[in-house]
């Protein structure tokens, strides 16, 4: 299969890895990516934040990059794209409160077409109530959302990834490897070495 067109969601507090790294991942092997984020337009920019395993209960949140959106939210037609990718972080818990955004995953959904998401990107499918009867990870303070959600909250490594059809899902940027990997081959993307 060829090129694919591919929406990615992002927001203020974004994680960054869970921004910089799958959106350049998918860019490298011919994909084209709309990086887009309610309420802002192409050029505008969304701040990320860095989370850290420092030792404490929970991750610490530092200063992330400035990450460059190449597309408007407003001008997304979900019928143009192949797939959809959300980015964890904080962005996902103030982003499934847009309609759109639900609207948004429901066509993915609909259509069985590709959804991967990461770490609190699934927040966004728990809200929009796609995940009932899904087996899926997510970071563990997540996991509560997913079973309430009528999903199966699978407790996997970070640096692991989770497929269910069309749905692919990590818990953190550590799984990007394996995540990334299963999304590729979701889409039906092949990587010759």
């Amino acid at each position: 299969m060829g090129k694919k067109r591919i929406l990615f969601l992002t927001g203020d507090y974004a994680e960054d890895y869970e921004t910089m790294v799958p959106f350049q991942m998918l860019l490298m092997v011919g994909h084209e990516v709309h990086a887009v984020c309610p309420g802002k337009q192409k050029g505008d920019k969304v701040q990320t934040a860095i989370h850290d395993f420092d030792g404490a209960q929970t991750y610490s949140e530092k200063p992330g990059h400035l990450f460059e959106l190449n597309y408007s939210f407003d001008e997304v037609d979900p019928e143009n794209y192949d797939a959809i990718c959300i980015a964890g972080g904080r962005a996902p818990e103030y982003l499934r409160l847009t309609p759109r955004v639900i609207d948004l995953v429901h066509h993915f959904n609909h259509f069985n077409k590709p959804i991967a998401a990461v770490c609190h990107g699934i927040q966004i499918l728990t809200a929009a109530n796609v995940v009932r009867g899904r087996k899926l990870t997510a970071y563990y303070a997540v996991g509560p959302e997913v079973t309430l959600a009528g999903g199966e909250y699978m407790n996997v490594a970070a640096t692991e990834a989770v497929v269910d059809g069309n749905l692919v899902t990590s818990p953190a940027w550590p799984g990007h490897p394996k995540w990334i990997a299963a999304f590729l081959e979701v889409l039906g993307t092949k990587i010759e070495l």
